[in-house]
Formats: C-alpha cells, sequence, structure tokens
C-alpha cells in the first residue's frame, strides 16, 4: 500500500531577535523534530519514521522561512528510495518547496538520498528567494547501496529570485534515463554524485571565481548572486568531504 504524506515547517521572528517555529506538521514517514539550535537560527531535524520512499508513496515537504527568520533544516539519516511491493516497481515521488522571505536565510542540508537496486524514484525541489534572502542548499545522490547497481533516478532543482530564474536544473541516472549517464561526460564511472547552491546578495558586488575544485569538482557563478559547486566521488564520504570543504570556503570570502 503505497503512502502519500505532506510535512510543513514555517520560521518566523519573534519580537527579541530568535527565530520560532509555529508551523511544524510532521506526517506519515517524514518526522520533524525541533533540535538544538544555534541562536539566531531555529533548526529542524527530519527523522524517518518507517521505510520511505517505496514504490508508489507520494511525499512532500514545504519550508517557509518568513522576513528575518533563520532556519537550519537537516535530517537525521540518510533517505533510502526502495522498490517497493510488487513484480512491477511503482515509481515514487519526492517534492520539495522552499520559500524564504527578504533578510531571510535557510540552509537546507539533507543526508544523502540513496537509490537503490529495482528503486523509482522523481525528485522535485523548487525554490523561491525574495531578492535580498540567502541560501544554502546541498544535494547528494548516491547510486546504489555497497554492492549493488542503482535504481532509477531523476531530479529537478528550480530556483527563482525575486520572481526571476536563477536556476533549473535536471539530472536522471539509471535503468531508462537517457544514454551516458554513466559514461565521462556524465559521472564517469562514479556513484555519488551532488551539488551544492549558495545565494547570498553579496555576491552581487563580489562574487567568487568560476574554477575547478579538484580533479572531480568544479564551481559555476550564475546569473544571478550564486554559486553552484558540482562533484562527483567513488562514495558519500569523499562527496561530502569535497562539498563541506566548498561550503567553508565559500563562507569565509
Amino acid at each position: 500500500m503505497s503512502v502519500q504524506a505532506a510535512a510543513r515547517i514555517t520560521a518566523v521572528l519573534d519580537g527579541r531577535g530568535a527565530t520560532t517555529l509555529p508551523v511544524l506538521e510532521s506526517d506519515g514517514p517524514l518526522a520533524l523534530r525541533r533540535t538544538r539550535a544555534t541562536t539566531p537560527y531555529a533548526r529542524v531535524t527530519v527523522v524517518g519514521a518507517m521505510s520511505a520512499p517505496l514504490g508508489g508513496d507520494r511525499l512532500s515537504i514545504a519550508a517557509r522561512v518568513e522576513e528575518g527568520a533563520r532556519l537550519t533544516v537537516d535530517s537525521a539519516a540518510a533517505t533510502v528510495a526502495l522498490p517497493g511491493p510488487g513484480r512491477i516497481p511503482q515509481p515514487a515521488s519526492y517534492d520539495v518547496a522552499l520559500t524564504v522571505g527578504e533578510q531571510g536565510v535557510l540552509n537546507w542540508l539533507p543526508e544523502q538520498l540513496i537509490s537503490a537496486s529495482g528503486s523509482k524514484l522523481h525528485m522535485t525541489t523548487r525554490v523561491e528567494l525574495a531578492a535580498t534572502a540567502r541560501l544554502v542548499l546541498r544535494e547528494e545522490q548516491v547510486l546504489g547501496r555497497h554492492g549493488e547497481s542503482t535504481g532509477t533516478l531523476g531530479a529537478r532543482l528550480t530556483v527563482h529570485r525575486a520572481g526571476r530564474p536563477l536556476l533549473d536544473q535536471e539530472v536522471a541516472y539509471g535503468p531508462g534515463a537517457p544514454g551516458g549517464w554513466d559514461g565521462g561526460a556524465v559521472l564517469g564511472g562514479y556513484r555519488a554524485v551532488g551539488q551544492l547552491l549558495v545565494v547570498d546578495p553579496g555576491f552581487d558586488e563580489k562574487s567568487p571565481e568560476a574554477r575547478l575544485l579538484g580533479p572531480t569538482a568544479v564551481l559555476t557563478r550564475l546569473a544571478g548572486p550564486g554559486v553552484l559547486v558540482t562533484a562527483v566521488a567513488p562514495d558519500a564520504r569523499l562527496l561530502r568531504t569535497v562539498l563541506d570543504d566548498a561550503l567553508g570556503e565559500l563562507l569565509d570570502a
């Protein structure tokens, strides 16, 4: 039996300069927990309450950061896409909607998404940013568990800032994906792929230069106050190291 679940987070600024969470709604496998915050940020951790997404599941999570509020969202463990019951695997979907108001800050830092053999998952992440909003967003995909082939995974990330497109990117891996997804022009035989998006109005005046970050990662400037780091690696641990190093460099810039 498939699951339909929708979780919601709303972060607002209180009268003392701290961020509070008037809306924190868990649903199904998406359990939201307030965790220790670093002032003035609020922090929410997504805890998997059951195995998901399985074939046929429809999951969604929405986070809204109101004017001046600051929020960090992470997860307690990796998300594993599984085939689910039945002889013919059914596709699952996982939709993320993020909205950040003026002077708001959102750090969206989930753990890896693992595409298990036989699974089919389509994931969408849609971001709406005000002109003065700041965003750090990390996405990581691991293609197959240890010793197995990958499932079918499609992911699309769209970001609008002040109502105008900033980034629209789509990837597909595994059986049924366009040919060449595992070739030298895309993954080059690696099993872990990820990206780090940093949007900061300060980049309008001084933006990091586009460059290689080692042999398997690149920093790209966007047509707006944002940069995108894209990386591949043999495994999730090495991928995280590359992205964490890039984030530290960007935040220190």
